[in-house]
């Protein structure tokens, strides 16, 4: 079909950018036009449907908050933000001294998640059906083995019932989250509870447009953490129940092989009766790289 608008409207668009726009920021927008109005000539985009797109972002802005983001959430259905990770954190991935893999941070993170000594318990609001487990191991350096002190771990989790407690007015405030920081051998530990599968929300466009594709909502139980120290690369991930049937079909393509962890049984512990042992490699940043 042939279009008054063609690909010179398309680059007249494109070449209006001032010349203060930054080189970073014409790299970036450039194709971003292209990509969408080739986008919108290849499926001969309506009025209706472009105006029903616009309403879907406004109704993803006007949900979202400092305790959701469902602009990310709309990304992590179409598995830009696993993309986009992978993008991101390829090279270091894949380099001799490569950093414990990468994942999503997701909708739900907090910034003002409470400050635990170790051996604390984030489940502040307990599930009947709870399965209470004492996580503990080192951050290492990805490079010596040796240990990392003073590397923050934040931690976060849904409860069984498959809500984080901002979802969920029956869970005390930052129930199941919590920043623990690692002793002088590079020690973490805590409890919390093994994670369960879960939908994500489907009460925004998220949710809509997995009902529009046919598609399920499901995420395999999942723990996040995100692990910092002044010297070292930051990493943003997911691990991953082993046992659980939605590995190969996460709802938003998070999960990575090596992200896959065993819950054992634990004795002799009254606090817990499973244990997760998981070391986390960290990667220096590169300028103090020697």
């Amino acid at each position: 079909m042939g279009y008054t608008l063609g690909q010179a409207f398309t680059e007249n668009v494109i070449n209006a950018t001032g010349p203060k726009a930054s080189p970073r920021t014409r790299e970036i927008i450039g194709p971003l036009i292209r990509h969408i109005h080739d986008f919108a000539r290849e499926v001969n985009l309506t009025v209706d449907e472009w105006m029903d797109g616009v309403n879907l972002i406004n109704w993803a802005g006007k949900m979202s908050d400092d305790k959701r983001n469902e602009g990310q959430l709309v990304c992590d259905v179409l598995g830009l933000e696993s993309l986009v990770d992978d993008i991101t954190f390829s090279a270091a991935a894949h380099a001799p001294d490569a950093h414990t893999a990468t994942a999503i941070l997701g909708p739900f993170f907090r910034h003002d998640a409470p400050h635990y000594p170790n051996g604390t318990s984030i489940v502040k609001t307990a599930p009947e059906d709870g399965e209470f487990t004492y996580m503990h191991g080192q951050v290492l350096d990805a490079a010596t083995g040796a240990p990392v002190a003073g590397a923050t771990i934040d931690i976060w989790q849904a409860s069984t019932n498959g809500l984080y407690e901002q979802q969920d007015p029956d869970q005390e405030d930052c129930n199941l989250r919590g920043r623990f920081k690692t002793d002088e051998n590079g020690n973490y530990s805590l409890y919390c509870l093994k994670p369960t599968p879960y939908p994500i929300p489907f009460d925004g466009p998220a949710g809509k447009i997995l009902q529009m594709l046919d598609r399920h909502p499901m995420r395999p139980a999942h723990i996040h953490l995100i692990v910092t120290h002044d010297e070292y690369m930051p990493i943003t991930t997911q691990i991953f129940a082993s046992d659980d049937k939605y590995l190969k079909d996460d709802s938003v393509f998070a999960v990575k092989d090596s992200l896959t962890v065993d819950f054992k049984l634990l004795e002799g512990n009254p606090k817990a009766t499973l244990e997760l042992a998981y070391n986390i490699k960290v990667r220096r940043e590169p300028e103090q790289k020697k």
